[in-house]
């Protein structure tokens, strides 16, 4: 693994823009895709409920593919979004995502013992739950206390899809590196993470604003709020890919795996 420094999370950020720009429409269609198959998997019933976030991995590694694709110059088509399930390490993919629902319950039963359930009911209730309704204190102490809880498994999950499809690691293998990668740099996924905050959620809210003032409509600066909050997070989804290939290097570089512990490389 190679070590990195802070000025590498913005520099994962840049990427992921650069990557979109050279395909811009070829990553939304790819986009729109995995949009319409986890919506048509979301409607079977109960499973719908778990399927998508467990097929999560799956479907990641086509992003991650396709991103490897526009840096190699080829062209990039939908139904890269199948390369996780055509590949090798579907089943190791697929126990992954498994791992990631039982994060995801976790976290959230967890919750449950600072908020008496609130975010849960939020998220799981049966029939649909108007936020106005719910106590606004506890709903964010659910949801914060839900995300400190789950932080930990994110890190253990970061690269854990690729490590385990271009690596060829096994699922606990894969989980053990990805969470100490992820520790070594933790100041520039800091960056990384506010940059992305910042862009993300600040930059259609301003641009929206000041749409709404010039032309002295709020449905206006709304309607241009949607598809820039949609292009920024393909962008994100891009910018997964130089997250990876900064640390580990890109598939067709990585040596063959090695049993030494990650937190010894940091001393290298």
């Amino acid at each position: 693994m190679s070590a990195v420094d802070a000025t590498s999370g913005w520099g994962w950020v840049k990427r992921g823009f650069t990557l979109f720009g050279k395909q811009p429409a070829e990553m939304l269609t790819l986009f729109f895709a995995y949009m319409f198959l986890s919506l048509v998997i979301g409607f079977i019933p109960f499973a719908g409920r778990f399927l998508p976030l467990m097929l999560v991995p799956v479907f990641g590694m086509g992003f991650m593919q396709a991103c490897l694709q526009i840096e190699d110059d080829k062209r990039v088509y939908p139904n890269l979004l199948l390369t996780g399930f055509r590949s090798e390490s579907f089943l190791r993919l697929l126990s992954l995502g498994v791992l990631y629902v039982l994060a995801v319950m976790l976290a959230i039963g967890l919750s449950s013992l600072a908020d008496d359930g609130v975010f849960m009911n939020f998220i799981f209730a049966l029939t649909p739950v108007d936020p106005e309704t719910l106590p606004k204190g506890k709903l964010f102490l659910g949801m914060l206390v839900s995300g400190v809880v789950y932080l930990p498994a994110m890190m253990a999950f970061w690269f854990a899809a690729p490590l385990i499809m271009w690596g060829k690691m096994s699922v606990g293998k894969a989980v053990f590196y990805s969470f100490f990668a992820v520790k070594r740099a933790t100041l520039a996924f800091a960056v990384y993470g506010l940059a992305w905050m910042l862009i993300g959620v600040f930059g259609p809210t301003l641009l929206g604003m000041i749409t709404a003032a010039v032309v002295g409509q709020v449905a206006i600066g709304f309607l241009v709020m949607v598809p820039v909050s949609l292009v920024l997070t393909v962008v994100m989804y891009c910018s997964f890919y130089p997250t990876y290939t900064t640390i580990f290097g890109r598939p067709d570089e990585q040596k063959p795996e090695t049993t030494q512990n990650p937190e010894d490389q940091s001393a290298d």
